[in-house]
């Protein structure tokens, strides 16, 4: 063999070992975890969607990944897997006017953020017709259930969501939706039953109605990487009487 030939040789032998030694490299584990809850200022004025009449204080936790601040949260956070969770974010937004020499700042709720502890991913989900200031998401297995308002703002609807999923699970009409007149709140939250799979819901308008929900597989998949795909919608649903 040449002198080149031999040298090439070595390259390539070395540059497979660096291949080979990378891909079976451990991982390094991310470290996840929610912070000491603190209370914050807030007020109708500064949410105008999701305060309460007699709120003045919201109580929010630190989520933090490799000791690193990566959101705001407020509520209990729900297990989705051994690996995932979700929990509702919280956000600190410039209230300030033009001209305003000092600056005013507002936390707000924001939307549901969903956590791998594996990748120390915060993905935020697309919850169908979900408004921040009706919507109060009742959490069982992957499934979230609330009561959601319509893009026009005129009609109330009960919606289970699926994490991941492209198309909520149900999405049934209970009302019309007048938010100038509608009771605060719209609904109480949804009640869960396992067997059968059943959801309740309790909008103030009118009675309880429940449905029939029939399970699918978990359509959440994780992996290595900080994408999860989107299998198609597997889940259908049927009203209980």
């Amino acid at each position: 063999m040449s002198k080149g030939g031999k040298i090439a040789a070595v390259v390539l032998t070395a540059a497979l070992a660096v291949a080979t030694a990378s891909q079976a490299a451990p991982r390094k584990p991310h470290t996840v975890v929610l912070g000491a809850g603190k209370r914050v200022p807030y007020s109708k004025a500064g949410d105008p969607a999701g305060a309460a009449a007699t709120e003045d204080a919201l109580k929010i936790r630190a989520l933090m990944v490799d000791g690193v601040l990566k959101e705001w949260t407020t509520g209990d956070a729900h297990d989705v897997t051994d690996r995932s969770f979700v929990v509702r974010r919280v956000i600190r937004l410039n209230d300030s006017l033009p001209g305003d020499k000092l600056g005013h700042w507002v936390w707000q709720r924001g939307p549901w953020v969903l956590v791998d502890r594996v990748t120390g991913h915060a993905a935020p989900l697309k919850l169908p017709d979900y408004d921040p200031g009706v919507s109060q998401v009742s959490w069982f297995r992957d499934y979230g259930a609330y009561c959601g308002v319509t893009a026009s703002g005129k009609s109330l609807y009960a919606v289970v969501a699926q994490v991941a999923a492209r198309k909520a699970v149900l999405a049934k009409k209970l009302s019309a939706f007048d938010p100038e007149s509608h009771p605060d709140p719209a609904c109480a939250p949804p009640e869960w039953q396992r067997e059968p799979l059943r959801i309740t819901f309790h909008p103030t308008v009118k009675d309880a109605v429940s449905y029939d929900i029939v399970p699918g597989s978990a359509v959440l998949v994780e992996d290595s990487g900080d994408e999860a795909e989107t299998p198609a919608q597997p889940a259908a649903e049927t009203k209980a009487k």
